[in-house]
């Protein structure tokens, strides 16, 4: 089966009396691609990134359109024709095969070796590479997959630390990759935490496919830096302390990472931009952190400190 999919550009300020009258010409479904949307996203959610790619500020450039899809049978055909009449405006129109979209985006992934120890390996292939310890991972939809640059070098930082026996905190866990990357590396125990609240399922769904289980991991979703009580859950003593994240609050949680961290503990950092990398960097020497390695990996850094 194929399926119409039917794009009609507007004006930002029409786009809710548009969508009424589809509604009433018997669309129950429309996506939505705005400008202004866009932008208020962005500004709302700065904590969660310092970057946004050229290539999507230059898509959502001036957009301003709302999409439908319609069965390409003789009903669709038909409603499509009635929906041109009663508009009266231009409907662009394409046509989509049938496939499995749930699964097809996973032709995107494939073995990725780390470092000189991991290979991080999608949880539906099979795949080994001799003196490598394997990693599976089922990237779901929390962040963290190996094929950033930032979490690449938290993890090629990671291999650098002794973690034999070690407790390890991961801020941001995300996907638990870099936990279970530091259980795999041989630390005893790992606590991760996340402000999104679908990463503590996603992050122990991706722990039990490595075989690891609650007694040495476990996953709070909470925000660190503006809860106390969670920071008190989770504690303090560790011997390693994860935050791939973003500039803006890698600044702020400077000022109390030391109170999770034991004495001659290890701070690894990152997600942070070209343009933020010096600022962090300060932020890091004035909170009296010494710099032990400054990796930096196409546009992105990372820091280990002590």
């Amino acid at each position: 089966m194929r399926w119409i999919e039917a794009t009609i550009n507007t004006e930002s300020g029409r786009i809710d009396e548009l969508c009424l009258r589809l509604e009433q010409l018997g669309i129950s479904g429309v996506a939505i691609e705005d400008e202004n949307d866009f932008k208020e996203f962005l500004e709302n959610n700065h904590k969660f990134w310092d970057y946004v790619d050229d290539e999507l500020n230059a898509r959502y450039n001036g957009l301003s359109r709302v999409k439908f899809y319609l069965e390409d049978d003789e009903n669709g055909q038909n409603l499509l024709e009635t929906i041109k009449r009663s508009l009266e405006t231009e409907v662009c129109v394409n046509y989509i095969a049938d496939e499995d979209w749930a699964n097809s985006w996973r032709d995107c992934y494939e073995p990725l070796p780390i470092g000189e120890k991991l290979l991080v390996v999608p949880a539906w292939l099979e795949a080994d590479a001799p003196g490598r310890t394997t990693l599976r991972l089922d990237p779901g939809i929390a962040f963290g997959t190996g094929s950033h640059p930032t979490t690449r070098m938290c993890l090629q930082a990671l291999e650098s630390v002794n973690c034999s026996g070690k407790r390890a905190l991961d801020l941001g866990c995300g996907s638990g990759i870099l936990s279970i990357g530091a259980l795999l590396l041989g630390c005893e125990s790992v606590v991760g935490c996340d402000i999104d609240p679908k990463s503590p399922d996603a992050a122990m769904a991706n722990a039990q496919l490595n075989g690891i289980d609650e007694t040495r991991y476990r996953v709070y979703a909470g925000d660190v830096l503006s809860d106390e009580g969670m920071r008190k859950r989770l504690g303090s003593g560790y011997e390693i302390v994860l935050a791939n994240i973003v500039a803006d609050v890698i600044i702020p949680l400077s000022g109390f990472a030391r109170r999770f961290m034991a004495e001659n503990g290890v701070y690894i950092c990152s997600g942070i931009i070209d343009n933020r990398a010096d600022e962090v960097e300060k932020t890091l020497r004035r909170e009296g952190f010494e710099i032990m390695a400054h990796y930096n990996e196409e546009a992105w850094h990372a820091f280990m400190c002590r």
